[in-house]
């Protein structure tokens, strides 16, 4: 009797040790390391607002008066930075307004570059006009949809 239970210990100990082993995860083999998730951040949905045809020709108009200015050896740099500061409000979030926005500027820019190559009195009688709309642009912009 003291044999049969000698050997029913070993089998025992055997049995659970391959319990053991098949229960968990072989030493070679690692946990599966959870991917960490890429996240991108939220994007704003791109809405026109009512006032984008408005603010599309006053983009446009910053952009002559610009040149403008810059062809007549007036500093031109607070019209750059007016249109900086119009895309920084209008456009936050939203690359495809921003885009229209700066392509009017630009549009702007090169219509009177292609026509005016010095400072003449059409030159100036054009900027002068450009910049009466767009006081009246940026006026009617702010009364009506303003806050």
């Amino acid at each position: 009797m003291l044999v049969t239970g000698i050997t029913r210990m070993p089998r025992l100990i055997l049995f659970i040790v391959l319990a053991g082993l098949f229960g968990q995860p072989a030493l070679a083999q690692k946990k599966p390391t959870p991917q960490p998730t890429v996240t991108t951040p939220p994007q704003t949905e791109e809405k026109p607002t009512p006032y984008d045809g408005q603010l599309a020709r006053l983009a446009e108009v910053l952009g002559s008066i610009h040149y403008l200015r810059s062809l007549c050896g007036a500093a031109s740099g607070d019209w750059r930075s007016a249109m900086q500061t119009l895309l920084d409000t209008e456009t936050i979030n939203e690359p495809h307004r921003r885009e229209k926005l700066t392509a009017a500027f630009n549009r702007g820019y090169r219509a009177f570059a292609a026509v005016h190559t010095s400072c003449t009195p059409a030159a100036r009688t054009a900027e002068e006009r450009y910049r009466n709309e767009g006081a009246t642009l940026s006026g009617e912009i702010a009364t009506r949809y303003g806050n």
